[in-house]
């Protein structure tokens, strides 16, 4: 009897502790909850390469971390921005006023990105960016409050544009998104090309989007220019390629350079009209086994294998509830720091890490689209020709404008 009375004491006991530190855990996070807004393209250009899909690998991390953090439950939110910088501001500004949501993830268009991120440096949040591409995020629109994960613009241009004037493509006109993604490329293209020993001859900007590219080939046709870069991503891209493919672009001599290509771009188009075309990626599904069957596990949700950002969206989630875990806290400004202390090595990235301007930097390849003889399915599309490592493929912080950055 009295060992009975003992053990149970020692029981209610050790239940009483447990309880304290799982209510002490969450009252180290706000509101008890570990809150991540998703907010993307849902329904538009850029639906396919982030959009739903984006959300359900978030939602994979989520159930693979378990659920909770230290006893917090981990609640997902999500929007669609619309590729509107109003919509995705004010969306995140009531995500934070009302909602309290501690991590804003997605953030696909540069212009909704940048927007975003003004308004996490205002209000002291925090961002992961994983669809955009402009290397003014972590440059000159670089916070303390965000940090840009699966790629920019700047390895695109070092990967895609230097292999094509390493080929003899040293004479380029410029197909350019007019908005902060595609001036970003432009600028980091032109960049590589002149040093290089290339030079742009021409360009024009289109609207984003834009369905009838017929004009803008036309000017790319008559600028006799060898290579023709596609600095525009998405819908635009397929749309540009369709159209160059129906004015006999590539027959008459020149060759379409797309410097943003997505697995989902590939396999809308087909092989037969992207057959040889290089592209710069920061991961792809058929990498390794690792990559394999995550890509697996992802595809049998969602009936795709997953593009880099997709893939990237897991990536940045899991680092994130990890750093959150390890800090005992989901204060933006601690977390944030812990997450700069890990590295990066998953299926995703290799030898990453988060550097002081933001960029998590890792391992980028330069890829080519496989013929329809070498594929041997549906999406077998890339050869990984070479890898760029982490330290060679993004802006060196000794050219970096970054506030954060002392140079």
């Amino acid at each position: 009897m009295t060992f009975m009375k003992k053990t149970l004491t020692a029981s209610i006991a050790v239940a009483a502790a447990s309880s304290l530190a799982i209510s002490t855990a969450q009252a180290d996070m706000s509101d008890g909850e570990v809150r991540i807004g998703y907010l993307a393209d849902m329904s538009g250009t850029y639906r396919d390469l982030a959009g739903p899909g984006g959300l359900t690998a978030m939602e994979m991390a989520v159930a693979d971390f378990g659920g909770s953090v230290n006893g917090a439950p981990i609640v997902i939110s999500s929007a669609d921005d619309r590729n509107s910088a109003d919509v995705g501001a004010n969306t995140v500004r009531g995500w934070i006023d009302q909602d309290n949501v501690d991590m804003v993830g997605g953030l696909v268009a540069s212009s909704v990105s940048i927007a975003v991120t003004n308004v996490l440096e205002e209000n002291n949040g925090l961002g992961i960016v994983s669809g955009s591409a402009a290397s003014s995020i972590t440059n000159e629109h670089c916070t303390p409050n965000h940090i840009h994960w699966v790629y920019d613009t700047y390895p695109l241009a070092n990967g895609t544009a230097k292999a094509v004037v390493d080929q003899g493509g040293d004479s380029w006109f410029m197909l350019t998104a007019d908005y902060a993604f595609g001036h970003a490329l432009e600028a980091d293209v032109t960049s590589v090309v002149e040093a290089n020993g290339g030079e742009i001859v021409g360009g024009v900007r289109h609207p984003f989007p834009t369905n009838d590219f017929s004009s803008y080939i036309l000017q790319a046709q008559g600028s006799g220019a060898k290579i023709v870069g596609l600095a525009n991503a998405g819908a635009d891209t397929v749309n540009a390629i369709t159209t160059a493919s129906q004015f006999g672009l590539t027959q008459s001599g020149q060759q379409l350079a797309g410097l943003l290509i997505f697995l989902n771009d590939v396999h809308a188009l087909g092989l037969e009209a992207t057959q040889n075309l290089l592209l710069t990626t920061g991961w792809y599904w058929d990498m390794d086994e690792q990559s394999r069957e995550w890509a697996q596990r992802y595809f049998d949700e969602v009936g795709r294998m997953p593009t880099m950002v997709q893939a990237g969206i897991y990536s940045s989630t899991m680092h994130y509830l990890k750093a959150v875990e390890a800090a005992g806290t989901d204060d933006p400004e601690t977390v944030r720091a812990q997450m700069a202390e890990m590295p990066i090595e998953d299926f995703f990235a290799r030898n990453g890490s988060i550097r002081e301007d933001g960029r998590m930097i890792h391992d980028m390849y330069l890829a080519q689209v496989k013929t329809p003889d070498e594929s041997t399915g549906e999406w077998d599309l890339y050869e990984i020709l070479s890898t760029i490592p982490a330290e060679e493929a993004y802006r060196p912080l000794s050219e970096s404008q970054c506030k954060l950055v002392q140079n």
